[in-house]
């Protein structure tokens, strides 16, 4: 799959320019605005040198004249410390603004960010959340947008502070000795080397430690939600010791990222203090020796200059090491980068359908007079090359002929299956665990698409029909239920937004569910949390069948939907579930088969395969597998 090619491969060093691009198109204004001041600041804080050697020869000139005139202080230095005085308070105002709009960029970037990738991942197929674990797939979300956090807020802004330092420093180094200069140049390759073989290594690591933490994020979220099945088998210390490896992963790539991290500020520090030594010695050996200074000023050699480029090596070492400590945040942040881009690259959903769903009214006899009006019947419209249009009514009539399917390239799941289902038809699948019910269901809704064959609905190949119109056309009772935070009214309106209190009421009767909910604290206002956590499991998935009532698709799925109430409660529901799917196309997979004995025919479905079809009587009259299951001489697994 695409996510797990990303993240075996290597750092991507293109990264970076992303990361810059993406910010760049979200504030194209305030971030140059953002960099101007961070440079200025920086320029301003690189400039005292040139002050100094100015005070510096004046005094000296003055000493070596043997008297130090107050009329050429006032002239020659004040003026000099005024302005340096002027640019520091313009540096602060600077330094002021920038933080500012930092906080704002970098808070906007990552909503921005986040935004982009829920948005993208909403058009995701199914087969990617079937195949990542939803605990690594919330890690996108917050470790590796903090990471990204970090760099935009930190890292960016000291690094651009740093290599303007960087660059005025040393142009003001070659302004006043060439030779000085030189010997700087010696301990910045040594410095470059040392940071590139470390930062290398780290950027590798930091890469390993950001997946470990999404495995990580990923065991645990699914250990939090197994806890009754591990307490119920005594599985605690397992648990632990499978936590413990891939604990113990997590902590050797961060142990190894922060080991190369950490190590490398103390190396750049240390070649620092040398080159130091090193300024100081040659420059007291030029002074000694009169050593004819070469500089792009011309100036002599001499204490004025000597002074000042010593602080400048310090200045220069200095932000060289602050360069190199931003290489752990960067290389974390940029591997964060590279998985939440990961994601925001994964290929979306392909539809190339191009039928819609559309109102449309009917005379008395049926037929269609007039669509895209609000009112009246649905239908299917379709256009044709010839630039004609023609309208289906929507029946329910869904078909399948001679379908295959795989989940994987070689392992075919499904084979030859052929189902004719008329519009008000209830048809029903049984069989083993594995054999295929589930999976024809989500072909039906283009979950997976198939791999040969096809699939008809109202006569129209469902590859021709737009996704979304196909789906709003199916109601989906899942056996696992998922509510969402919000009232009970909330959750049953999920199936159509625009229905009102008084429709979802009429639902959650329909469906039986009225009668604990009108129990419940507030009613239908109750607040329902951590997916319906207050609630019984039936509770739920009454909630979930009235939420497909208020719907009111022409074709329903129930997909073990009663598994989860009890025999008193699935009476009361059947009921009502037999109101709802009268008039409508119906595919029931269930183990009950008390469930499905009313159905107009019950498919027996063994390893991907049609073994039996007809209705009840007729099933019981042959005598084979699903009589077996009815007599109890053969249960399901």
């Amino acid at each position: 799959m695409k996510t797990e090619q990303n993240q075996k491969r290597k750092f991507d060093k293109n990264v970076f320019g992303r990361v810059i691009g993406f910010l760049f198109k979200s504030y194209p204004v305030l971030v140059p605005l953002t960099a101007l001041c961070i440079i200025f600041s920086a320029a301003v804080s690189s400039i005292p040198s040139l002050f100094v050697q100015r005070v510096l020869a004046v005094v000296d000139k003055s000493l070596k004249e043997g008297t130090l005139d107050w009329n050429v202080t006032k002239t020659e230095i004040l003026p000099v410390i005024a302005l340096l005085a002027f640019l520091y308070v313009l540096s602060v105002i600077f330094i002021a603004l920038h933080t500012q709009l930092m906080a704002f960029i970098t808070q906007g970037f990552l909503c921005k960010l986040r935004r982009k990738m829920f948005d993208g991942m909403q058009n995701l197929p199914i087969r990617f959340f079937d195949t990542n674990k939803h605990g690594d797939i919330m890690s996108y979300y917050t470790n590796d947008i903090d990471a990204l956090r970090q760099l935009v807020s930190q890292s960016l802004p000291q690094l651009l502070q740093s290599a303007v330092i960087i660059l005025t420093v040393f142009s003001i180094m070659l302004w006043f000795s060439v030779w000085m200069t030189l010997i700087i140049l010696v301990g910045v390759t040594a410095m470059i080397f040392v940071s590139r073989k470390i930062g290398g290594g780290s950027a590798k690591y930091f890469v390993r430690r950001q997946k470990s933490i999404g495995r990580t994020e990923a065991f645990v979220q699914e250990m939090m939600n197994g806890q009754r099945v591990i307490k119920v088998f005594c599985h605690e210390k397992a648990a632990i010791s499978d936590f413990d490896k891939i604990n113990d992963v997590l902590y050797e790539d961060t142990f190894k990222a922060n080991a190369y991290a950490n190590v490398l500020g103390p190396i750049i520090n240390n070649i620092g203090n040398v080159l130091y030594v090193l300024c100081a010695t040659a420059s007291g050996i030029f002074l000694l020796t009169g050593v004819k200074n070469i500089s792009i000023s011309g100036l002599a050699f001499s204490i004025s200059i000597l002074v000042p480029f010593l602080n400048m090596t310090k200045q220069f070492t200095g932000n060289l090491n602050n360069l190199t400590q931003q290489i752990n945040a960067i290389v974390m942040g940029l591997a964060g980068a590279q998985r939440v881009f990961a994601l925001m690259d994964e290929q979306p959903e392909t539809d190339e359908g191009y039928v819609t769903l559309v109102n449309c009214t009917t005379d008395e006899n049926g037929n269609i007079t007039e669509c895209e009006k609000q009112v009246g019947q649905w239908a299917w419209k379709h256009p044709h090359g010839d630039g004609s249009v023609t309208y289906t009514p929507l029946r329910g009539d869904v078909r399948l002929f001679d379908v295959d399917f795989a989940y994987e390239e070689g392992k075919t799941v499904l084979h030859g299956i052929t189902v004719y289902s008329e519009p008000g038809q209830k048809v029903a699948f049984v069989g083993a665990t594995g054999a295929g019910k589930t999976t024809i269901t989500n072909l039906i809704n283009r979950f997976y698409d198939i791999a040969d064959g096809k699939i008809r609905y109202d006569g129209i190949n469902i590859n021709k029909i737009k996704k979304a119109d196909l789906r709003r056309s199916l109601g989906i009772v899942l056996q696992d239920t998922n509510l969402f935070t919000g009232t009970v009214f909330d959750n049953i309106r999920y199936g159509r937004l625009d229905a009102t209190d008084e429709e979802c009421i009429a639902a959650a009767r329909l469906a039986g569910a009225d009668d604990f909910i009108t129990r419940l604290p507030k009613g239908y206002m109750t607040e329902l949390t951590g997916n319906g956590s207050n609630l019984s499991q039936g509770q739920r998935q009454l909630i979930a069948i009235a939420r497909v009532a208020v719907a009111n698709p022409p074709v329903m799925i129930l997909d073990e939907a009663t598994s989860s109430i009890d025999t008193r409660t699935e009476a009361i529901v059947q009921r009502g579930m037999d109101k709802l799917m009268e008039g409508r196309t119906v595919f029931v997979i269930a183990h009950r088969l008390s469930t499905i004995m009313n159905s107009d025919v019950i498919m027996v479905l063994d390893h991907g395969r049609i073994i039996e079809r007809g209705n009840h009587e007729k099933l019981l009259g042959e005598k084979g597998v699903y009589y077996q299951l009815y007599t109890g001489a053969f249960e399901l697994e």
